[in-house]
């Protein structure tokens, strides 16, 4: 029986690399972890052990490392699309005609001292030193097939809470059905978000200016999470993709993974206390998983389920 060597590809997962820029005394730090993925002409080096038309794996880790070196990192998505155009465009023969780069970007914030001038009233920025900021990554995946540009950004474990303004009631009940309805319930999610641009890569496009959009993204997200009544975590899902949409021209689609960190309240009348909504159980396990998408009318959705 025939057999046939289906869709495949390889490539350099996880490149770990801190790019500091030492151009003044206040320095700058990029700090990503960058995975390189290559679909091509690669028939042979499975079929026949032929490395014709085989990249070395190690030369795109080489390649990360040289670029950032080259051509710093002004941000995560205009460091992948020039690592996506120069694996389809450059590398010889044109065995290559797919990249895929997949970044992911861990924030620091600067170290802040004590004034010894104004006896510790004030505080002033060490210009060498960080703290890693927050929990949450900024993620970003980069696909360029010779013509067009795919670039899909976001971030992951971003945790949020509302203590109240949460409700979950009306809903279908059965013989299994053990949920009471509640009316004032904190509502909490560990946030992953993505969210493809219109961007496609045109020699006459301008690009995106990534780390504001980043940025305003994440903050539309996080006020309409704070700002929405919720009546369920789907509905303010939906607030959340749409607030982006509204006011983010350069995003088509937004994608969110919104898993339910549940908070159960405590039983506390065995010990004679009454509890108002005020002491919880939080439970990292089981947890209800909602998922979604909020794209412009007429824009075919892409970001794929992980």
């Amino acid at each position: 029986m025939a057999h046939v060597l289906g869709q495949n590809q390889y490539g350099k997962a996880e490149n770990r690399i801190v790019r500091v820029r030492r151009d003044s005394t206040r320095h700058e730090i990029k700090d990503l972890n960058v995975s390189v993925s290559l679909q091509g002409e690669f028939e042979d080096v499975h079929l026949t052990g032929s490395n014709a038309n085989c990249l070395p794996t190690d030369t795109t880790k080489n390649t990360v490392y040289a670029f950032a070196k080259k051509y710093g990192i002004e941000s995560a998505e205009a460091f992948g699309i020039l690592l996506a155009r120069h694996f389809v465009d450059d590398t010889e023969r044109g065995v290559v005609h797919s990249a895929r780069i997949r970044i992911e970007e861990y924030a620091w914030e600067r170290i802040r001292t004590p004034d010894s001038s104004a006896r510790f009233i004030g505080s002033e920025e060490v210009g060498h030193s960080f703290v890693r900021s927050g929990q949450e990554v900024r993620t970003t995946e980069i696909v360029y097939d010779g013509e067009r540009v795919q670039v899909i950004s976001g971030l992951k474990d971003l945790v949020v809470l509302n203590s109240t303004n949460s409700e979950f009631w009306g809903y279908i009940k059965d013989r299994y059905t053990t949920l009471k309805e509640a009316y004032d319930r904190i509502l909490a999610t560990q946030v992953t978000a993505r969210w493809k641009y219109g961007y496609s890569g045109r020699e006459d496009e301008a690009q995106p200016n990534w780390d504001r959009s980043y940025t305003q993204v994440r903050r539309h997200l996080l006020e309409a999470f704070a700002e929405t009544y919720s009546y369920s975590l789907q509905q303010t899902l939906y607030a959340m993709g749409t607030r982006v949409l509204n006011n983010r021209p350069e995003v088509d689609e937004v994608r969110l993974e919104l898993p339910n960190k549940h908070h159960f309240l405590v039983d506390l009348e065995p010990f004679g206390l009454e509890n108002d909504n005020e002491v919880y159980y939080a439970a990292d396990r089981m947890y209800g998983l909602i998922e979604g998408t909020v794209h412009r009318e007429g824009v075919t959705p892409v970001i794929p389920v992980v």
